[in-house]
């Protein structure tokens, strides 16, 4: 029986040619892509969590401009057990990214644990396919439903 919840906070950060920033990662010896974010700690508010994540990820300040969508379906988490309960929110830098930045998934400067990467996908072509886990998948489709109807 399931006892806790695991909750965890991503941003949506798109850039001015319409791309969505990917995190590529290694990590409990499994590369997975999904938004950059992270686990919520405990004390801490969404938003605050957010920031901090985006800050340990990619050494920038970001603004939260507006939120995407929370998790409305059960899942287990994958990691560490409890329900897994995702909050997505827009988001934009207010710094500059200080991160990897790659052109293909999984290039690492070094295949060692933690290894992490980013690349920019755009927004238009994203699929389920480009992300690993199965809230990621919906919130891509979500995503570029989203865009398509604003192009129409």
């Amino acid at each position: 029986m399931i006892t806790k919840f695991n909750v965890r906070v991503y941003g949506i950060l798109i850039n001015e040619q319409s791309e969505v920033l990917i995190s590529d990662e290694l990590e409990y010896g499994m590369e997975f892509s999904k938004f950059p974010g992270g686990g919520l700690e405990l004390g801490e508010g969404t938003i605050d969590g957010l920031k901090r994540e985006f800050w340990e990820e990619c050494g920038c300040e970001i603004e939260v401009i507006d939120h995407f969508y929370t998790t409305d379906f059960f899942l287990e988490s994958m990691f560490g057990g409890g329900q897994l309960i995702s909050i997505y929110y827009i988001v934009k830098n207010i710094s500059p990214l200080d991160i990897h930045l790659v052109d293909k998934p999984f290039d690492f400067k070094e295949r060692v644990e933690l290894a992490q990467c980013f690349r920019w996908l755009p927004v238009n072509k994203i699929t389920a396919d480009d992300l690993t886990f199965p809230i990621d998948k919906h919130v891509a489709n979500m995503l570029r439903t989203r865009i398509q109807s604003f192009a129409n």
